[in-house]
């Protein structure tokens, strides 16, 4: 990094061939995993947890059981791909040149590149939705998504900077909003759901897992300036974790305080005291999602392109991200969208830790912009989302026929013990454990200098 001013050196790099800098201790991460885990997407995102598609409603009991087991086991998955970013050093695509070869690694990069982008488009919906619903639709939603999308594309210009400051001010605005939200809202009687079954616990886990792992591949764009893996991994699942869970506790009380009607999920913040501050706050923050969604397209993109300015990308990123964003006011398709996520990116993350920690990994990866195919290596990422597929097709209609189709012809059917997200995982995971020791994979790591890096 020689002759780059101190600004430079800590902030992320313009090009992919530059190595980061290791500026961001354990409660940098945790303030930033802590305000991701905060969503207004996540309180009323608490309705697929309690009425689960296709099933009848859950226990209130259940509800919160399913929102702790599917967020922590998520975030674990979460935790360890960004493990890989920081003993690597390199962005999340590029991590996957080692575990699929350059130009293979570029299928889930685009992948990548169209889920970040969605949900960018997502997040700057829902803050024109909360600004509508405190204002009254007072001001133009068109206004309030170019606001929004510029400021989240500053924010992925400068993005240590923007980590730094979420540890410093914005998390604690926040944790003053979420608590006072809680005492407001158990301050009122909460009626339990009616005519309940546990039938619909584990597509509930699936539900709330689907929506930590979609920041799988994400984890490393920010893991990657972390100090230490176990900062990296220990801010990742204590943050994300607590932030999660109690925002989709908020939301479920939200939501049957509202008599089950989740499009009145605002209303219900709204109308507590004083309200309207807090729940300010906590539109403001949801800038947060955005920016991570920008980024990490960029950070995506320079996998295809590691020559290009990610400044220059982050402005062409935020500006498509702001225009697609201008029409976009319905999320029908939101559980379909999650589902979908799920299926693609829970079995990957099973394949690159093990062939990671237990395979080639461990005697480094290749990260070269020449580095070779391993195709073998798609075998059981393909194993993994069909598993996933069979157990939980979605809700997508020709794509749930067709795979329905599929459980009849195999006489796989998903059960009230199945879930779609946990055993697509293991079996991935089990997959690439074979393949990992067939090709003699299970040895000693070789000694590698603490300053190696991956070059591009």
């Amino acid at each position: 990094m020689a002759g780059l001013s101190p600004e430079e050196k800590r902030e992320a790099p313009l090009l992919l061939d530059t190595a980061p800098p290791r500026t961001l201790g354990f409660t940098d991460q945790a303030a930033f995993w802590g305000n991701i885990g905060v969503s207004l997407i996540g309180f009323s995102g608490a309705a697929y947890v309690l009425y689960p598609t296709g099933h009848p409603p859950l226990p209130l009991v259940g509800a919160l059981l399913a929102t702790v087991l599917g967020t922590v086991v998520g975030t674990a998955m979460v935790a360890g791909t960004g493990a890989v970013g920081t003993r690597t050093g390199a962005p999340a695509m590029v991590v996957l040149r080692g575990l699929f070869g350059t130009k293979l690694s570029f299928l889930p990069t685009v992948a990548n590149i169209v889920q970040c982008i969605g949900w960018g488009v997502y997040e700057l919906t829902v803050i024109a939705l909360g600004v509508s619903a405190m204002t009254h639709d007072g001001v133009p939603h068109g206004l309030v998504i170019i606001a929004a999308g510029v400021l989240s594309t500053v924010m992925a210009i400068w993005p240590l900077r923007v980590v730094h400051l979420l540890r410093k001010y914005v998390t604690v605005a926040v944790g003053i909003a979420m608590v006072y939200f809680t005492v407001q809202l158990l301050g009122s009687p909460v009626p339990e759901p009616t005519e309940t079954s546990w039938s619909g616990f584990f597509p509930a886990v699936d539900t709330t897992l689907a929506v930590a792992v979609s920041f799988v591949p994400l984890a490393a764009d920010y893991a990657r300036h972390s100090r230490t893996v176990r900062a990296s991994a220990g801010a990742t699942v204590v943050g994300y974790s607590i932030a999660q869970i109690w925002c989709y506790i908020l939301g479920t009380i939200a939501i049957l305080q509202a008599g089950g009607d989740a499009t009145k999920i605002f209303d219900t913040f709204l109308g507590v005291t004083a309200g309207w501050a807090f729940f300010a706050i906590l539109v403001l923050r949801e800038a947060d999602q955005s920016f991570a969604n920008v980024y990490s397209t960029t950070m995506s993109l320079q996998n295809l392109l590691p020559r290009v300015d990610r400044r220059v990308l982050a402005a062409g990123v935020g500006l498509i991200v702001t225009l697609l964003a201008l029409p976009v006011r319905d999320f029908s398709s939101y559980a379909n969208f999650l589902y979908l996520i799920g299926s693609v990116f829970v079995p990957m993350s099973a394949v690159l830790m093990v062939d990671f920690f237990l395979g080639r990994g461990r005697r480094a990866w290749n990260l070269d912009q020449d580095s070779p195919g391993r195709p073998l290596m798609l075998l059981p990422w393909a194993i993994g989302f069909v598993t996933y597929q069979l157990l939980n097709p979605g809700s997508i209609s020709w794509w749930a026929d067709f795979w329905r189709k599929v459980q009849d012809a195999t006489g796989i059917h998903a059960t009230w013990w199945t879930s779609a997200s946990l055993f697509s995982f293991l079996v991935a995971a089990v997959a690439t454990a074979l393949l990992v020791g067939l090709s003699g994979g299970f040895r000693p790591k070789a000694r590698r200098n603490d300053g190696d890096r991956p070059t591009a």
